[in-house]
């Protein structure tokens, strides 16, 4: 029996100029995997729509921007987070504290910074703009991490050691890079907002594609319906989330 009619064909759609040009998922390529458009802006308008679908920019220069939607989705679950016993212990010892909001810029530069150094970043000029008026609009928020290596002493000061950032809508959190100057900073980050995301009414955290890192702090796969459907329960209009943005107004770093 063909079932052509039941699968669609895979499509690379070139973006047009409208803000609202919108690919199928379901009609994504199987090689590479999940790559659905090429072309387009990434002014915010357009950004928060694809955000919205599911989609993600991810491409280097000079690539021309490429739109992603994988046929299984690395999602967590706030409240599935994995706080080993091991990292517990490091959060009991050390003397850290994070913030919401209070360096933004400097999240994204570290971010761009230590892709560049492993593996050639993606994180180019234009996504720092993009994302920096995001930002601007209350969509992007930074998550920061400090750490006080000597917090007795007189003139004791934080010192921003891990963070990420990403983009808030309605009850989503769309993760879109991390980074840690210290072991564990990067954990330490994304347990802090989870322990958050109840008084955020942020339900899902989406991280994009699977890696052993996330798969070992509670992530998992789940199929690109089942996201799609999520996304539709999550996000019924494309809002800012008020929570965060009142959080990242406080000027003072906070215990973990």
């Amino acid at each position: 029996m063909s079932t052509s009619a039941t699968q669609p064909q895979p499509e690379l759609l070139l973006l047009s100029e409208s803000p609202y040009d919108t690919p199928d998922p379901s009609r994504a390529l199987h090689d590479p995997e999940g790559l659905s458009a090429v072309g387009g802006d990434l002014s915010s308008t357009r950004l928060i729509h694809l955000y919205q679908q599911g989609f993600f920019p991810w491409f280097s220069d000079p690539d021309p921007i490429l739109w992603w939607h994988p046929s299984e989705r690395c999602v967590l679950d706030p409240r599935q987070f994995h706080l080993s016993r091991s990292l517990q212990k490091v959060i009991k010892r050390g003397h850290w504290r994070f913030s919401i909001n209070q360096a933004f810029s400097t999240v994204i530069g570290h971010c761009a910074g230590l892709r560049a150094e492993e593996e050639g970043t993606w994180i180019s000029s234009d996504i720092i703009q993009a994302y920096t008026e995001l930002h601007r609009l209350g969509y992007a928020h930074s998550i920061e991490i400090w750490h006080n290596s000597t917090p007795y002493a007189a003139n004791a000061t934080d010192t921003l050691v891990g963070g990420f950032y990403g983009i808030a809508m309605g009850q989503m959190f769309f993760g879109e890079s991390m980074f840690s100057l210290m072991p564990n900073a990067s954990k330490i980050a994304l347990n802090v907002f989870c322990d958050l995301a109840s008084q955020c009414n942020i339900q899902l955290i989406d991280c994009q594609v699977e890696s052993e890192h996330l798969l070992s702090l509670g992530a998992e796969l789940r199929p690109r319906e089942a996201f799609c459907q999520q996304l539709k329960q999550h996000i019924t209009t494309p809002h800012t989330n008020q929570t965060l943005i009142q959080l990242g107004q406080a000027t003072d770093k906070q215990a973990v």
